[in-house]
């Protein structure tokens, strides 16, 4: 068979087989689509489909299709991440500074320290540190990963809740767009590669140049021109960040980042976010799953991800106990603020590849990671709905 039929056939088991599992199994409740198209890339991937079927395995993810498929998910990811900064509301932010800076201050920096922790646990042992990453890159890059809050994700586990137009639901999106920034700055340092500081700061600096020229010029255009320049801004910053050895998705977020949402219709991007997740994303959770690697055993990862998720977990809820207690918040409220930031799924799988494209993580740690990140996110619906139920009947009969 020719390269673009075995090609097809890959995208036909992309689109088919999440679907399928997610429709007729109705997982929707614990594992929404996004979540079963991550878990059938590791599925599909060289640690289980591989192991089972070498053959069929070699045969249709051989290495032209593989390197077809990796193009097409670095175009998805590099949109993702763009909306994902476009969606920054920092205003909102600025205008509840004290309550935003202390929630989002501890929501980030309880997990990080228990991540870390952990991180440190990890590095007793052989196999998790990447071939070219230092120890202190190590620890601080898996204590960031336990850290993030995947915020694309949360809007729309909070549209599935019916509390993302709620004060409670933009109260949460203040804090996980603070942390956003916060997530990606520590990426950048982790990033800093000092035989190349000179042409990062030079990075830097034209980006702000043309950031500021950017910015008037798109006030200047029209919605419909601002989608066109936009994209073009998008493959500039990208293509500067990865010539300055940042990797292309920190150029990618910086890239939406300093761009206003208002300047684009909501409905607009949030049809575009819904767009690029069905027709794009479900390549990049295939590539995804084909880096997975279970070498150390698959007990060893499984160790490693539930202690990486025990120290997620339980930092996110300490941080918002903390900030609840310092601001005064209503009973009940600090328990589902800190499931809700907990949620972990595309941005922490974004950030670990990059992790790993820089050899930071081995392919183990990065397996580690991903099995976090689908456990983090299975867990929040079934475990926010309960309570949310419960605050409400709380606030019912109080009035």
């Amino acid at each position: 068979m020719t390269t673009t039929e075995i090609f097809l056939i890959a995208m036909a088991i992309i689109f088919t087989v999440p679907y399928l599992i997610w429709r007729v199994g109705n997982t929707d409740y614990y594992a929404p689509l996004v979540v079963v198209q991550i878990m059938t890339g590791i599925l599909l991937g060289p640690g289980i489909l591989g192991n089972i079927f070498p053959d069929y395995y070699a045969f249709v993810f051989n290495a032209p299709v593989v390197q077809s498929l990796n193009g097409i998910a670095w175009w998805a990811v590099m949109v993702f991440v763009w909306i994902a900064g476009i969606e920054l509301d920092l205003k909102k932010a600025w205008a509840h500074r004290r309550e935003s800076s202390i929630t989002a201050g501890l929501a980030l920096g309880t997990p990080l320290l228990f991540g870390c922790v952990a991180a440190a646990g990890m590095l007793m042992y052989a196999g998790w540190l990447g071939p070219h990453g230092t120890r202190w890159q190590f620890v601080l890059g898996v204590g960031m990963a336990c850290a993030v809050t995947a915020l694309p994700i949360l809007i729309l586990l909070m549209e599935k809740l019916a509390i993302l137009r709620q004060p409670i639901g933009q109260r949460i999106l203040r804090y996980a767009s603070l942390d956003d920034i916060a997530i990606w700055g520590v990426l950048a340092l982790i990033l800093m590669d000092w035989q190349r500081v000179g042409k990062q700061a030079a990075f830097l600096a034209v980006f702000a140049t043309l950031g500021y020229a950017f910015r008037k010029l798109m006030r200047w255009l029209p919605e419909r021109d601002r989608w066109y320049a936009g994209l073009v801004w998008l493959i500039v910053c990208s293509l500067g960040a990865d010539w300055a050895g940042l990797h292309f998705m920190v150029g990618a977020f910086l890239a939406g980042a300093i761009m206003d949402g208002e300047w684009f219709n909501q409905a607009h991007m949030d049809l575009l976010r819904h767009h690029v997740l069905l027709v794009m994303m479900p390549v990049f959770f295939l590539s995804t799953g084909l880096r997975t690697n279970w070498t150390l055993g698959g007990a060893a990862v499984f160790v490693a991800a539930a202690v990486l998720l025990v120290a997620s977990v339980s930092g996110k809820l300490i941080g918002t106990h903390l900030a609840g207690k310092v601001l005064n918040w209503a009973p009940g409220e600090s328990s589902i603020i800190g499931w809700l930031l907990q949620t972990k799924a595309l941005i922490m799988i974004i950030f670990a590849n990059i992790l790993l494209d820089k050899g930071i993580i081995s392919p183990e740690t990065f397996t580690a990671l991903l099995l976090m990140a689908i456990a983090s996110t299975m867990l929040t619906v079934p475990v926010v709905a309960p309570r949310l139920q419960r605050m409400k009947e709380m606030v019912f009969r109080a009035t």
